[in-house]
């Protein structure tokens, strides 16, 4: 099972620490997928900054949601 999302806390540069159920506290890149039309409201800094942890993902104040195994995945651990 992937590990779940406890906390969020987002950066500059569309960037987001996440720390895990498992421990882990890890880096995840958003700058790619808000070139996405599905993230582009994203783009908006004030709104990149609205993330927060939902059951087992992160979500945003506009609706979007990121797969948990992406967010675990492609992160960096820090």
């Amino acid at each position: 099972m992937v590990p779940r999302p406890k906390t969020v806390k987002p950066l500059e540069d569309y960037r987001l620490v996440i720390s895990f159920d498992n421990g882990e506290t890890r880096l995840y890149d958003m700058s790619a997928m808000i070139a996405k039309p599905f993230y582009c409201k994203l783009r908006n800094k004030h709104l990149f900054k609205t993330v927060k942890v939902s059951d087992i993902t992160l979500e945003w104040a506009t609706g979007e949601d990121i797969c948990p195994n992406e967010l675990y995945s492609n992160s960096k651990p820090i």
